[in-house]
């Protein structure tokens, strides 16, 4: 089974399944599919991180974060305070997720995999060259972003109708010089987009745009596997990405929900929303202290999960009063995937160009649209996240995965941002801890503290199809409640896939996005 929230991305993956491919191998034509046709949240010059469970052994990661190109001095010449968002100087990282897919490539291999490069990518081409259709996701995202993005190199020639205007919904979109690009990559091998003839291409486009991104940056960039971090739960091991992604926060969500008196709650009662709440505020206060490129952190995840520390944290969360919160969060747009095959391996995937449409910019020769995730560097040289050449930036992106009691394996995850552990916890704590469906755990009512998809609030959004008395009863704790359209992909883009011991899947994906979850 494959789920991704647009459908093509996930036929490509059932169909590299019915074809004998396996998980990884499906999620490699996953990747490079919503590469082209969900542009707002992701392209390939993006980054990527993989989690993967083999059927027997421990699962690992693979780390496709892209390293920055430029130090604080680059942008201080420019007079600038802080990294830029959109244009040209904002893709100053490498883009990852080649890279990675190289790496999970090989890790395909290892797991019996013999599918080539060709196969794989043979849909991102043909929907590249011949067309796809434009969701209206995309013609929504590019009319709400189109004063910041109509000017930036590359964006009207590729992502603007003849008139200058957003696409409509339905219209066909072609991408003929990205088509080129993933025809390289499938003839050639991913290695050539960092170090070969590709690579003096995309190395040409970024210097005529402007970006500070250096074919010698390219030629650096590496993939790397990693040990996941993991946290035993009542009702099993949950495993996500160690830093610079913020998996931790999402870990510690997750733990500090399982010591409160849960069996005395019901999913989205008041006391089940206001719970998950105070554990994100007491997650979020860790990450944003001690998350960033992991060789400059002071502190280690494990002393975070470590129980005694979240047994006193849980403590401190009082079940009728809301603490203060004042923080402006992380905006982000991006795809998570999932897919399992028939063998049990499973795979939790995300990439992303962080903000919609990430810098804005799309590469002239190569049509590749480059992402903004430098923006979440610092130039203050005492931060955590100070941004370095060679330095990796924080990630919002973390794909979750657990290994259930009961023998079951669950791949689940969302975009959003700051939301996304926010969502994933309310995902996984429906279906794992409450026992609900998997489709019913997606389309159930979530909530946003704090900011997601370029929204600057820091209050606590809830779609309205909350009852009443909740929403009341969290204002009056302390809550600041903001209530938002019954259901709204503000709130993510969610999916899961579930395999229990006989080998029986089952799969959702959000209402909220253009997805599908598909098997057979």
């Amino acid at each position: 089974m494959a789920t991704a929230p647009h459908h093509l991305a996930s036929q490509s993956g059932a169909a590299v399944l019915r074809e004998g491919g396996n998980a990884i191998e499906a999620m490699l034509a996953m990747a490079a599919t919503i590469a082209v046709v969900y542009p707002q949240a992701n392209a390939l010059g993006g980054d990527g991180f993989w989690l993967i469970a083999p059927p027997t052994d421990a699962p690992f990661g693979i780390d496709g974060a892209g390293r920055a190109a430029p130090g604080i001095d680059h942008y201080r010449a420019l007079g600038l305070e802080e990294a830029p968002f959109r244009g040209p100087q904002a893709a100053n990282t490498v883009a990852g997720a080649v890279a990675a897919w190289a790496a999970a490539y090989d890790a395909a291999r290892a797991q019996g995999g013999n599918m080539s490069w060709e196969r794989l990518l043979a849909d991102a081409i043909f929907y590249a060259l011949n067309g796809m259709p434009v969701s209206e996701t995309q013609r929504r995202e590019t009319a709400g972003h189109l004063d910041e993005l109509a000017d930036v190199p590359g964006f009207k020639d590729v992502f603007l109708d003849d008139a200058g205007a957003p696409p409509a919904t339905g219209s066909l979109l072609k991408q003929p010089a990205l088509a080129e690009t993933l025809a390289a990559i499938a003839s050639s091998g991913p290695d050539d987009f960092y170090r070969g003839t590709l690579a003096d291409r995309i190395a040409a486009d970024l210097e005529q745009v402007g970006s500070p991104v250096t074919k010698d940056d390219l030629a650096r960039q590496r993939a790397y596997q990693v040990d996941p971090l993991s946290l035993d739960l009542s009702v099993g091991t949950v495993f996500n990405m160690p830093p610079p992604t913020q998996g931790l926060a999402s870990l510690l969500i997750l733990g500090l929900f399982d010591r409160l008196d849960r069996h005395a709650m019901t999913p989205g009662s008041f006391e089940y929303v206001h719970a998950l709440v105070e554990a994100t505020k007491a997650a979020f206060k860790v990450r944003d202290r001690e998350i960033g490129e992991p060789d400059c952190m002071t502190t280690t995840p494990a002393a975070f999960l470590d129980a005694d520390w979240l047994d006193r944290s849980a403590a401190i969360i009082d079940p009728d009063k809301a603490q203060t919160w004042s923080r402006t969060g992380t905006p982000g747009d991006t795809v998570w995937m999932g897919a399992i095959d028939s063998d049990g391996l499973a795979v939790s995937y995300i990439q992303s160009i962080y903000w919609e449409f990430g810098s804005g910019v799309v590469l002239p020769e190569t049509g590749i649209l480059w992402q903004n995730r430098g923006a979440s560097f610092s130039l203050d040289p005492a931060s955590v996240r100070a941004l370095a050449p060679g330095r990796r930036p924080f990630h919002t992106l973390n794909p979750p995965l657990a290994r259930l009691n009961d023998g079951s394996t669950l791949v689940y995850g969302c975009m959003g941002g700051d939301g996304q552990p926010q969502f994933q916890s309310a995902v996984f704590t429906r279906a794992a801890m409450f026992g609900a469906p998997l489709q019913e755990a997606v389309n159930a009512p979530r909530w946003l503290l704090g900011r997601s998809w370029g929204e600057d609030s820091t209050s606590l959004k809830l779609e309205g199809r909350f009852p009443a008395e909740v929403i009341d009863r969290l204002a009056a704790v302390g809550h600041e409640v903001q209530v938002v359209d019954d259901i709204t992909d503000q709130m993510g883009h969610a999916g899961a896939i579930r395999r229990t011991p006989d080998g029986m899947l089952s799969g959702a994906a959000d209402p909220r996005s253009d997805g599908a979850a598909v098997g057979y």
